[in-house]
């Protein structure tokens, strides 16, 4: 009986060595282009000149300056064009706010709109080399929430480079909501507010007005070149309440029930005193 052999289905033993070899080279070749991409980019080095920033009884406002510097390595070819940068500043967010527009019902005037906007930044800047429209496009800007408006600062970035967000909010409100934050000095746009000290090193000086609320404060660096975004970096800072102030706030929410005690107990008092001091005989 003639024996029977059955069709090999594996390819010989020298092509299956220079398939595997190959292989190996492919991806020797990949993670040295991916490293030395990654030495050719850019980075950013950034510093606060003050991470905690203290709220007295005789505060009027405050700044925090920012250095940044550029990182790159002796490979890195010279931009020609030279860099641009931006900051964003983001403080601590409020569950809710309401924008209400007035409309005219005969003689008078009453609410009847409105529309409501949720987790939302209590104070948002925006610091940068040159204006806006000029550092980076449109879509850019939309997918970095390098904007004012309050409902594309708090979305997440689109996974698609050319996808739009749509907030399900009124672009008429948003727009109400930015105007009445600028007016408090809240929310505000510095065109030219960042300085390149050297074609390497930039400064920016974050104002902090009287109003500005206590809280963690959210800090990110964004570097260009040709309007292309090279480098990000996020820090915090904090405002602090400090002295009889806060000791009162504190006590104000732990012990509510006791502060409002007291406080009427001090209406009274002090109303006995003017009508005695203002008493007519």
């Amino acid at each position: 009986m003639r024996p029977v052999h059955a069709p090999n289905r594996f390819a010989p033993s020298g092509i299956r060595t220079a398939l595997r070899g190959l292989a190996v080279a492919s991806l020797v070749w990949l993670l040295a282009f991916a490293a030395t991409q990654g030495a050719r980019a850019e980075g950013l080095v950034i510093s606060l000149s003050n991470h905690q920033v203290m709220i007295t009884s005789n505060y009027t406002g405050s700044q925090v300056t920012l250095f940044g510097a550029v990182q790159r390595d002796e490979q890195t070819i010279a931009r020609a064009s030279g860099y641009d940068a931006a900051v964003i500043v983001r403080g601590p967010r409020v569950d809710a706010v309401t924008v209400r527009r007035k409309e005219r019902l005969g003689p008078i005037w009453i609410n009847r709109t409105q529309e409501t906007f949720e987790d939302i930044p209590r104070y948002l800047a925006i610091l940068s080399s040159r204006p806006l429209d000029e550092l980076t496009s449109e879509i850019m800007r939309g997918r970095l929430r390098l904007d004012l408006d309050p409902t594309v600062a708090t979305q997440m970035q689109p996974e698609e480079p050319g996808a739009v967000q749509d907030s399900g909010h009124n672009p008429d409100y948003a727009q109400a909501l930015v105007r009445l934050r600028m007016q408090e000095g809240q929310y505000f746009e510095i065109g030219r507010g960042i300085t390149f000290i050297t074609p390497m090193i930039f400064r920016a000086a974050i104002p902090l007005p009287a109003g500005a609320p206590p809280g963690n404060y959210e800090v990110e660096t964004l570097l260009f070149a040709d309007g292309v975004l090279l480098a990000r970096d996020i820090t915090n800072f904090e405002l602090v309440k400090t002295g009889f102030e806060q000791r009162v706030a504190v006590w104000a929410e732990t012990r509510a029930a006791a502060y409002g005690f007291l406080t009427v107990l001090m209406a009274m008092f002090f109303g006995w005193i003017a009508s005695v001091i203002f008493r007519r005989d």
